[in-house]
């Protein structure tokens, strides 16, 4: 119950399949949730969603989206008597951002229309109630929660209560810090990505479509194929520069070839929205020469050498000096991507990236690996040394060495208990009724208790 009860589903992606689902489905009343109705076409819609994913048909699946649907319901109802809302423009959003994602998987907004058998602002318009019903539903939960806290204590009794043949076994762990140096471009080395930024942007002045422009030349992969389309997004969402150029421009105006870290950008303003703002662009990376290459390998060198000597402490060279910019505030050290909420430091060897295990399993604690060159997920390139700062051999859970990982569990343990005990005690006081066909689903039995 625990399980299901935190979790909202969301409408992610429409198929052929969803459409052809709902027009087969006999539509009824499926359940009565205080003063709102659960429709069978909406279980339906959901279920055929469940199959287009990939996933066997499980027709049980059933009883566990009704019982989300009739969460969904309960927190909503409580939001309207907390006055806890959201407002259209992150309505609107949350719509722009599942078609983007809906549209990308259909191979583009036409093949979109046809599988939803109808356009997408009709679409947008149907989804509307049900999204913003989702979004007040979540923050009603947040609300639930958001006192929640957890002592040093309730750590230690959580860590006894689990029997010692239960307590999970942790492999090797380590703790790894980087400084990274990217090669940066002199002048005339950009003027070569300049002009080619300038170049689109003078065939987009002269009459070519922008969005055909872009699929054929930018290398933002993620806004390529959308017509280099980024949706609707407020200034927090960019680099500096680019929120700067994007609010400073009115709709339909075509921005100067301007630069940020990932490149020149030739920007379009779509639409604007109170503080969002939808824009499209078209991006062109500067790639790195054999000279600026050289440059980066010098500076890193100088860098290190005043580390290893102790002129220069690490988690300082590391904030002052190092390009990675998810690591350089946090004193170099690179957190546990599976665990990112935690900022826990602490990496299991067989999660790490294989380079840099390769590099750390043959070093000392305390030690620092010699500069090297390296390719970053994004293909760019540059050179690195690595520290490492600890290493934990295999073990049983312990409060003396995995508190931060223990109190993670504790604290996830007692928000899962508070949200039940929430819904346990509104389904005792909600007039609640679901038809007989769900009668027999396990997961639904609590939710059958007459109201008192």
């Amino acid at each position: 119950m625990r399980k299901t009860l935190g979790i909202i589903s969301a409408l992610l992606f429409i198929t052929l399949t969803h459409v052809q689902a709902q027009k087969r489905s006999i539509d009824k009343i499926a359940a009565v949730v205080g003063s709102t109705i659960v429709l069978q076409s909406d279980i339906e819609m959901q279920y055929a969603q469940y199959l287009a994913q990939g996933n066997p048909e499980n027709p049980e699946i059933k009883c566990t989206i009704l019982q989300q649907i009739l969460a969904q319901k309960l927190l909503a109802q409580q939001a309207v008597i907390d006055s806890v809302t959201v407002t259209e423009p992150q309505v609107d959003d949350e719509i722009d951002r599942r078609l983007r994602v809906m549209t990308s998987r259909a191979g583009g907004q036409e093949r979109l229309e046809q599988f939803l058998n109808r356009s997408v602002i009709q679409y947008k318009d149907e989804i509307r109630p049900d999204i913003r019903e989702q979004l007040v539903a979540n923050k009603m939960q947040g609300k639930i929660t958001e006192n929640v806290g957890i002592t040093p204590l309730e750590v230690k009794r959580f860590y006894d209560a689990i029997p010692q043949d239960s307590l999970p076994y942790y492999n090797t762990e380590v703790e790894v810090g980087e400084v990274v140096i990217y090669p940066t471009l002199n002048k005339l080395e950009k003027e070569v990505y300049r002009d080619k930024a300038e170049a689109l942007r003078l065939r987009i002045k002269g009459g070519e479509d922008f969005g055909t422009l872009a699929r054929l030349y930018s290398q933002d992969p993620g806004s390529a194929r959308e017509g280099g389309d980024l949706g609707f997004a407020d200034r927090s969402t960019f680099v500096k520069e680019f929120a700067a150029m994007a609010f400073k421009l009115k709709p339909g105006e075509l921005s100067p070839v301007f630069e940020t870290e990932y490149g020149f950008h030739v920007l379009q303003v779509v639409e604007r929205r109170g503080e969002q703002v939808n824009v499209r662009h078209i991006l062109i990376k500067s790639e790195s020469t054999s000279e600026s290459l050289q440059r980066a390998k010098v500076h890193i060198d100088s860098i290190y050498t005043k580390v290893k000597e102790g002129k220069l402490d690490f988690a300082t060279s590391a904030s002052l000096y190092s390009g990675n910019n998810e690591t350089k505030y946090n004193g170099g050290m690179l957190l546990n991507a599976e665990n990112v909420q935690s900022r826990t430091t602490f990496i299991p060897t067989d999660k790490l990236d294989a380079q840099v295990f390769l590099t750390v399993d043959t070093m000392k604690v305390g030690s620092y690996s010699e500069p090297s060159i390296f390719t970053a997920a994004d293909g760019k390139q540059g050179y690195r040394f690595l520290y490492l700062k600890s290493k934990t051999g295999p073990h049983k859970a312990n409060l003396e060495q995995d508190f931060p990982k223990i109190k993670d569990a504790a604290f996830e343990d007692k928000t899962s208990r508070t949200v039940s005990e929430w819904f346990e005690k509104r389904r005792k006081t909600t007039y609640i009724k679901i038809d007989n066909e769900f009668s027999t689903c396990s997961i639904l039995q609590s939710w059958l208790t007459p109201v008192n």
